[in-house]
């Protein structure tokens, strides 16, 4: 899954101002990542608000993505829930063709012990043989996948390829590289530890910043991979305020924030969701001008 190696973008869907998807926008994103050098695009994942997207509207950001990036850069779906089976059955009724992989968050709300997430994604990987990318995030599902089960559901399977860990504990992440499969990969879902990780042993990130700011955060990656510390820290401290306040009143408040100062959405959010407020926007808005 050399495809996935270095800066993947978790893409927003754009809105207009009556909250309808916005088309255009979600034209423009896709070829401002592609033109700045990310190296693949997840689609439907948290940070496109998915959860309060009908299932037509779904299908249109596909479509839209799928038509505008004409192949040029491997897709991710996002595909995941707290019901295991339907879960399993959006898998199997889903065309993954144009896909190159799964992207399947733990469950959430539900809580259930380690043994209980090791069954939800077996049940997961049996599903499909297209490749699953683990995503680990406790501070939106409640709980964490440890690295021992991380670990386990590697070895016993062969289309689970990698983790998103987002848990923002590096200690944890070094865990997972250190026992991991060979090929196994572990990608940063925190974009501050992004580049700690990426030099201990990771394989990139899946990105917030890296669509408001593609051309810098994916070379910065890349620096990271290449072992160039020194040049990837300088970057990575120019950058670093931005992350700080993409997600300061949430994602992707912030972030589509930066996207309308940019000018290639607008900054509407769904409910429960609101827009930044007038002085986060003011930070971005100066940051972006001064950078």
């Amino acid at each position: 899954m050399q495809e996935l190696l270095g800066t993947g973008v978790a893409l927003v869907t754009p809105f207009n101002r009556d909250k309808s998807v916005d088309v255009a926008g979600l034209e423009r994103l896709v070829n401002f990542q592609i033109n700045n050098g990310v190296n693949y695009l997840v689609v439907l994942g948290t940070t496109a608000e998915a959860a309060t997207l009908t299932a037509e509207e779904k299908e249109l950001v596909k479509s839209v993505i799928i038509k505008t990036n004409k192949g040029r850069l491997p897709l991710v779906l996002g595909i995941g829930g707290n019901n295991t089976m339907n879960v399993v059955a959006e898998i199997q009724n889903t065309d993954l063709s144009n896909f190159a992989a799964i992207l399947s968050v733990s469950p959430y709300y539900n809580k259930p012990n380690q043994e209980g997430l090791y069954q939800h994604f077996k049940a997961v990987a049996q599903a499909t043989e297209k490749p699953i990318i683990l995503y680990n995030v406790p501070g939106r599902t409640g709980q964490n996948v440890t690295p021992a089960t991380i670990v386990r559901l590697a070895n016993d399977f062969e289309n689970v390829v990698a983790v998103k860990e987002a848990a923002g504990n590096l200690v944890q992440a070094m865990s997972i590289i250190q026992n991991k499969p060979k090929d196994f990969m572990v990608i940063s879902g925190d974009d501050m530890i992004a580049l700690p990780m990426t030099l201990a042993g990771g394989s990139g990130v899946i990105s917030v910043i890296g669509q408001g700011l593609p051309k810098d955060f994916s070379h910065l990656i890349q620096l990271g991979l290449e072992g160039k510390n020194s040049e990837a820290f300088e970057l990575h401290y120019k950058i670093a305020n931005s992350i700080d306040y993409i997600f300061e009143e949430g994602n992707p408040v912030g972030i589509k924030a930066m996207l309308e100062k940019l000018n290639i959405c607008s900054s509407e959010v769904r409910l429960p969701l609101v827009k930044a407020t007038e002085q986060l926007q003011k930070k971005i808005n100066s940051f972006i001008d001064n950078y």
